[in-house]
């Protein structure tokens, strides 16, 4: 889509993924064995033949660009258009309704002036599906409207998310703090690069506000739209949704919807020797990639790669991320563990399918 330029935001933080983003954004949060939240919305815009791509990078943007690098994996390293790194300037929100700041935006106004574009897609970072943005692209200059939003039927309560009252498919208003069932906004926009542009200068004064914020009070004059995604799509904004979310994943229908041949979610390389399934083990409905070792039982998890599995240990319905070895009859249940992370023999660590038990990178956990 020539007409097109993408802009992901990454700027925003949240108190309530714990250790597992103390030293990463949420925009590079490890998900479904080999994956970051990021690889979603960079593969929705490129597989959406979207060719120039902007980055508004977080404080801790570390994680990400050794990730994404020059996007060579998304076919981004290009002489024209390409991946934009955009640099952040205001650090530290933790709003799931904060993410996209006025002041994000213009300070990346070239960006955006440079562009021959008419539209712009704006997406978030930490929400999980598999799109093609030109569905609500079409809708979008087919309606003629200044706005049109993202949304889906909220399948739990999201107390802190941004949700949208219709009438039609015409946005009437804003909810805040939403209940299962209504309309909830999913982090996508379209809108032309002009109006764009026009907004961050008329809201300059306000620019530490999310760009909806400062709309609400507006709403009665724009024409803001709403179209509906009718597949899987969740966003990540805590542990449980990490944790229920990852392990949606194990189902035969999500796990399909969302790794299309026809639109694959794309990551960065990692060249790994195929893993190791040894005599006396045990693996059931688990998702295990390249590089592990199994030596024990595996059921109902999702490892990383590089994960070493003992003898007679046991991993059951928990999430472990790379490097991650469980010594001989360990027992690890209802987890999720970080990084390089080592459970000493005969060590039990078990959480509950409600209070899933979380442990940080480098940590050695023995029996005690």
């Amino acid at each position: 889509m020539e007409r097109v330029i993408g802009i992901i935001s990454a700027n925003y933080e949240t108190n309530d993924l714990g250790c597992l983003t103390q030293e990463r954004t949420i925009a590079s949060l490890p998900y479904g064995g080999r994956y970051r939240l990021i690889d979603f919305p960079l593969s929705n815009m490129v597989n959406s033949g979207i060719s120039t791509v902007g980055l508004i990078t977080p404080y801790k943007y570390r994680s990400v660009i050794d990730h994404i690098g020059a996007g060579k994996e998304w076919q981004l390293d290009r002489k024209n258009g390409g991946l934009f790194i955009l640099p952040g300037s205001l650090f530290g929100v933790t709003s799931s309704e904060a993410r996209f700041m006025i002041r994000d935006l213009k300070h990346n106004l070239v960006y955006l002036k440079r562009s021959m574009a008419d539209y712009v897609v704006l997406t978030a970072s930490d929400v999980v599906y598999n799109m093609d943005y030109r569905e609500i692209l079409e809708q979008h200059i087919q309606s003629g409207a200044d706005i049109t939003m993202l949304y889906h039927e909220a399948v739990e309560d999201a107390p802190h998310d941004l949700g949208l009252e219709l009438d039609g498919n015409r946005v009437t208003s804003f909810l805040h703090g939403i209940k299962i069932g209504q309309n909830i906004f999913r982090g996508c926009f379209v809108i032309s690069r002009q109006l764009l542009m026009n907004i961050v200068s008329w809201y300059n004064a306000v620019d530490f506000m999310d760009i909806f914020e400062a709309l609400e009070p507006e709403l009665g004059k724009m024409d803001v739209r709403a179209y509906r995604f009718g597949g899987y799509i969740r966003t990540i904004n805590n542990i449980r949704d990490y944790y229920i979310h990852s392990m949606d994943l194990l189902k035969d229908d999500v796990r399909k919807e969302l790794f299309s041949h026809e639109n694959p979610i794309m990551t960065k390389v990692q060249d790994s020797v195929p893993s190791k399934y040894l005599s006396g083990c045990s693996v059931r409905n688990s998702l295990i990639p390249a590089g592990c070792v199994i030596k024990g039982t595996v059921e109902n998890s999702i490892l990383f790669r590089d994960v070493e599995v003992g003898e007679g240990a046991v991993v059951k319905n928990s999430i472990l991320m790379q490097h991650c070895i469980v010594e001989p009859g360990a027992v690890v249940e209802n987890a999720i563990l970080d990084r390089n992370n080592v459970i000493k023999t005969w060590t039990v660590v078990k959480g509950s399918p409600d209070d899933v038990f979380v442990m940080d990178k480098k940590t050695r956990k023995s029996k005690e």
